[in-house]
């Protein structure tokens, strides 16, 4: 079986748990922070959050070695 490849661009996007979930990092955070709070900015947009289970399986296929 030859080896697979693994998607680059998802590999710096997503990261495992330890007990095997995928993280994420929230949206909405690189540019136009003007007119955003400062709670939504940095309480809420800073948190790490977890890909749904609906998109794991893609994430999956893309990084194939995680």
């Amino acid at each position: 079986m030859p080896k697979l490849k693994t998607n680059r661009s998802a590999a710096k996007r997503f990261r495992k748990t330890g007990s095997g979930k995928i993280r994420r990092r929230k949206a909405y955070k690189n540019h136009l922070l003007n007119h955003k709070s400062s709670e939504r900015k940095y309480r809420r947009l800073s948190q790490l959050s977890l890909v749904d289970k609906r998109d794991e399986e893609n994430v999956r296929l893309m990084l194939p070695y995680m």
